[in-house]
């Protein structure tokens, strides 16, 4: 069974000062020596086990206004949009009333790393006039 570092690190510090007549000089050389002990435990400790990084903590952005495509989309998600299935069309026009302002083909990207982390699902969808396409709806 292993011991208790501090139990262990007194112990040296004891041994070093045994043959000590007791006294002041003793009890001083017994601290002094107990420091050395521990910082020497303390550095050993450190380098056997390395200090993980930290990483910084995010900043709460409740009640932000979304930045990127993918959250202004999930804006449009938390508004309820997505309730019925919407086409890319339909979601590229929900944006525009919004003030954001993006192509068609700035939004397959966002929507396909949404559908990947299953905050929005997609289906293929018969159009009229024989057109096929996506169209995307709450999970």
């Amino acid at each position: 069974m292993k011991k208790n570092p501090l139990i262990e690190a007194r112990m040296r510090a004891e041994e070093a000062v045994r043959d000590m007549p007791d006294g002041e000089l003793k009890v001083k050389a017994f601290e002094t020596l107990l420091k050395h002990v521990l910082s020497d435990a303390v550095s050993i400790r450190e380098k056997a086990e390395p200090t993980p990084k930290v990483r910084p903590t995010r900043v709460d952005t409740a009640g932000a206004p979304p930045k990127s495509c993918a959250e202004r989309i999930l804006s449009l998600k938390d508004d309820g949009f997505f309730k019925s299935q919407r086409s890319i069309a339909e979601i590229r026009t929900e944006l525009k009333k919004n003030g954001w302002h993006y192509p068609v083909t700035s939004l397959s990207g966002p929507l396909q790393s949404l559908i990947r982390n299953r905050k929005l699902r997609r289906e293929d969808v018969q159009g009229g006039e024989a057109r096929k396409g996506w169209k995307y709806s709450d999970p």
